[in-house]
């Protein structure tokens, strides 16, 4: 099963940054609409209720700025490389960010 990342497909800013990501990619990353039925098999097999970014990686499941962050994996060096210094931003505050742009993410 290859990676896979599932983005919400109503979302203007979501659609956004899966055209920019999918211009940027090095390695093999599918990414799908949550709405899509794919989308919703892999939330209740995940069991994951809320409708959030969601990344399967090596068949584990990602979620918020989890997911988000280790989207900078599959990029060119350019961006890889931010990686280790998002991480390690603590997880709280990581989420807490995520979630205030999932709250206005409709209307930018």
């Amino acid at each position: 099963m290859n990676d896979t990342l599932y983005l919400d497909g109503i979302c203007s800013l979501c659609t956004r940054t899966g055209k920019f990501l999918s211009k940027r990619l090095t390695s093999p990353l599918n990414i799908l609409e949550l709405q899509s039925d794919e989308g919703e098999s892999v939330r209740k097999e995940h069991n994951i209720s809320q409708d959030t970014l969601i990344l399967i990686r090596n068949e584990r499941s990602y979620i918020k700025s989890a997911a988000a962050i280790r989207c900078l994996l599959y990029m060119r060096w350019n961006w890889r490389w931010i990686f280790p210094f998002a991480w390690m931003i603590p997880l709280p505050i990581r989420d807490f960010v995520y979630i205030l742009v999932s709250k206005f993410r409709k209307k930018i």
